[in-house]
């Protein structure tokens, strides 16, 4: 008798021990917005679900930002590779109007300091401390865009100590080359990610 495979997906549980790590759902990285990223807004009712779900269960939810001053690092007139996004106090900057985020999300500013680039939401942040004094353990994260800073910020969050669940169905890549998505989901999943679903979830 041939023996039986595994063919069940992961179960992932949401728990107070489990935090939404959502990475900068805003108006500019949304179509319309000054550095678009195809699709973007598709995530924003995946994420709402991921929210509901994490609010009945009582875990932690954060958002991050891109909260950039004017004359960034990033930006391509002071020598970056981007165009100017998310001025910190302008609408781009603002998160998506649909994006249902609770009274009590905890907002993480990044790429305050002009000469600093910061894709992370661990980079130059408070994030690693504040997740740690409320006892998570393994952090969701989604969000815009998976080859950038969703990337960069479920790398750092493993290299913080957390275990990190990337959520694909609430996340979009730039795609600045062919292909920069998946390799991205690649390199996380190297480092020791997991992905899932928001079908996958379980409180």
């Amino acid at each position: 008798m041939a023996s039986k495979k595994e063919t069940r997906a992961e179960a992932f549980t949401v728990s107070g021990k489990t935090a939404l790590i959502i990475v900068d759902v805003q108006n500019d990285f949304c179509p319309g917005g000054a550095l678009a990223v195809s699709d973007g807004n598709q995530v924003v009712p995946v994420m709402n679900r991921y929210i509901r779900t994490f609010q009945a269960s009582g875990a932690p939810i954060v958002a991050t930002r891109d909260w950039h001053p004017g004359d960034h690092c990033s930006f391509k007139p002071f020598g970056g590779i981007w165009p100017p996004h998310c001025v910190k106090n302008t609408t781009g900057a603002a998160f998506h109007p649909d994006l249902d985020l609770p009274k009590t999300v905890e907002v993480i500013s990044k790429g305050t300091d002009p000469k600093v680039e910061a894709y992370s939401g661990f980079q130059y942040t408070a994030l690693a401390e504040w997740l740690k004094l409320r006892r998570v353990n393994t952090v969701y994260i989604g969000g815009l865009a998976t080859d950038y800073c969703v990337m960069r910020t479920v790398l750092d969050a493993i290299q913080a100590g957390f275990n990190a669940v990337y959520l694909s169905d609430a996340s979009r890549g730039v795609e600045i080359k062919p292909g920069d998505s998946e390799r991205a989901v690649n390199d996380m999943s190297k480092a020791g990610a997991k992905t899932t679903t928001v079908e996958g979830l379980a409180s």
